[in-house]
Parts: C-alpha cells; structure tokens; sequence
C-alpha cells in the first residue's frame, strides 16, 4: 500500500478547490491533508465534511491573523512549505492554485501529482481579489512588484519539481504549458452539489437573476449590480468576500445580498432563479456555471475562460463579449427573448460529476504511480 499525503492551499473558505480537496479526501480517506492555515471551523457546516481528516497546518497558522497576513507576507511561502517533512510518503498529491502549492522535497521512488487549479492568479498579469487605488495602491503595486519578481523565481522552480501535472481545465492546461512549459492533463473538477443533495426535479416558475460566489474584485460584481440597477431586473446575490460592504452600497431595491448559504440554501436558490450571472474575464474553469446548469438553471457567462467548456451558446446558455455594462446588458436582454430546456442544463452539467472526478483521478494515479 502507498502512503499517500494531500497538501492544500489552506483552509480558510470553502470554494471550488475545496470540493476538489474534499473528493481526494474520499478517494483517499487515509492521507493526512497539509495545509499552510488551517481554519476548518470557519467552513460552519462544511467543517463536518473533514470531521475525520487528520489535518495538520504549518507553523504560519498559529500566528494570530494568519489568514490576512498570508497575502502581505507571501514571500515566506517556501519557508512555510519547507517547515513539512514529506519524505516518508510515495505519492504527495498536491491542490495548487494561490500559494505555489507543489514541487515538495520527496524520497526515491516518490513522486508528487499536482492538480493545479490555476497557477497563481498575482504572478501571470490575470485579475486578482482585490483592486488598489490612490497612493496606497501604488504603494501595494511597488512592494508587489519587488516581491512577487521573487515568487515568480519560485513558482517556476517549484513547477518543475513536479512529477505530473493535472489541470482543472483546457484554459488551464495552457497557462501550465505556457508558464511552466510543463505538459498536463486535464480532469476536470467535480460540480456535484445536485448529486449530493439528491435533488428533485427542476422549478418550472422562475422569478430572479442569480449571481453569487467568493465576492472578489475578479469576478466582476460591480458589473453584474451596474447592469442590474440600470435594468430594475430582479436579482439575488449570495457569497461573502473583501468587497462585500463595497457592493452592498452600490445596490438599489432589485438587488438583494444574502451573504454565506449553506448547500441546501444554494440548491434552493439555483432551482428557483431564471439564469446564473458570471462576468469574470479570464476565469480558471468555473464550477458555479456548472451547479447552476445541474439544477436546470442556464448561465450568461462572459465569453472567455473556463466558461468556454461547460456552457453550450444557445443551448445551455448565452455569452458576452465584452466586460461592459452595455454588452451584457444586451445579453440579459437576449436572454429574455430565448426559451432554454432544464433537461439540456442537466444533461450538460452530468458530464462534471463527482464520481467521474473520482473514477478519471483514480485512473490516472494507477497509470502514472
């Protein structure tokens, strides 16, 4: 039998990379997780999904405000990989997106699989959480300038370490084959809250727009809000994130924020909502276009990225063009002269499942280890 150790990013949200961790958990129920913070009480009820993960964080998150600090103080990223000892493992699977989670020191005979959910948004010129402006942002763009030039050093040092690649989409096998000028394979993510929830049929009656997730400045929520106030189209937002109290006050009487929902309550809120709203410009894979399109509901994506492999134009969907308020403002309104069947929605999105995450990730550890 193989020992086999998974390290994560860290634990502070629970989003799409975490449903990744959380399917490799049950692959491999037995490998210990590493992760730079652990902060699994924050997750509320997705906390009793690791109940029985032995997860073991770095000396970094025992400092108090861990979890804000890890951005500002990111050039200690190696010493806080470097602080684990992972040699008495045959296979590290590392899940890598934000903190250059891969290339870990290994035993003879080892090797190390990393699922690479994007490499790290801050060193390849893609949109990040937040936007800087004034003097404190050109303050934050010099010490970025001057510290990520060094983790750029280190990401591609650490890329090369790797034994296999694993990408969670066709957009992102191109940056790691870019980036890294590495190969990989791509398998992508399981969008399995449906399945998991064993939900019903679709709602037939829809009465809102839907648009939600971590509410970050690279997912365009400004966008959506603008284009929604100028429309008086109806329109909920779940999620919670750095610019929550930012949008909150841009919004008029149609848009209503909800903050963090759990599973069932974003079951609920797929089920009864028109369309899902994604304007992010160069998104990794997407997984909620995925979700949405599990519970009938089809997506106006911008058309770019991930997007570009889950939702079908016409059929399952509609794409803009342009991050503006005028071209998806025309989308929105295309969207309401089109007819869109749930079963295609569902149909679409069974292609994303969990068990076939699970069965392809399987396949490919017994090939390549």
């Amino acid at each position: 039998m193989k020992k086999i150790a998974i390290v994560h990013d860290y634990l502070i949200d629970f989003g799409g990379a975490e449903r990744v961790l959380l399917a490799l958990h049950e692959i491999y129920p037995a490998a210990p997780i590493y992760v730079s913070i652990d902060r699994i009480s924050r997750l509320g009820k997705f906390a009793d999904k690791f109940k029985n993960a032995k997860i073991t964080q770095s000396w970094f998150g025992y400092l108090p405000f861990a979890d804000k600090l890890i951005s500002p103080l990111r050039f200690l990223i190696p010493a806080i990989w470097g602080s684990f000892d992972l040699s008495g493992y045959d296979l590290i699977i590392s899940s890598a997106s934000w903190a250059v989670t891969k290339g870990f020191e290994k035993k003879k005979g080892a090797a190390e699989i990393c699922y690479c959910h994007t490499p790290p948004r801050y060193l390849y010129g893609y949109d990040t959480s937040r936007k800087y402006s004034g003097f404190f942002g050109k303050l934050i763009d010099i010490y970025s300038l001057i510290v990520n030039h060094f983790m750029l050093q280190y990401d591609f040092q650490q890329a090369q370490k790797v034994d296999y690649f694993v990408a969670n989409s066709e957009e992102v096998k191109k940056r790691i084959e870019k980036f890294y000028r590495r190969d990989s394979t791509v398998i992508y993510p399981p969008a399995s809250l449906r399945e998991a929830l064993r939900a019903g049929p679709p709602v037939e009656n829809r009465e809102y727009f839907l648009a939600g997730g971590r509410l970050t400045a690279a997912k365009n929520f400004d966008l959506i809000i603008k284009v929604f106030n100028k429309l008086g189209l109806p329109l909920k937002i779940y999620g919670a994130g750095p610019l929550k109290g930012q949008l909150e006050r841009m919004v008029k009487e149609n848009i209503e924020f909800l903050g963090k929902v759990t599973d069932e309550e974003m079951a609920d809120l797929y089920s009864g909502a028109k369309a899902f709203v994604l304007a992010q410009k160069d998104e990794d894979f997407g997984m909620t276009a995925v979700e949405a399109m599990s519970f009938g509901t089809p997506v106006i994506a911008f058309k770019g990225g991930g997007y570009l492999e889950s939702v079908i134009e016409g059929k399952t969907g509609l794409f803009f063009d342009e991050i503006s308020v005028e071209s998806l403002s025309g989308a929105v309104r295309k969207f309401g002269k089109m007819k869109f069947k749930s079963e295609d929605c569902i149909f679409q999105a069974k292609k994303f499942s969990k068990e076939r995450f699970k069965s392809e990730f399987k396949k490919f550890v017994s090939e390549k280890t």
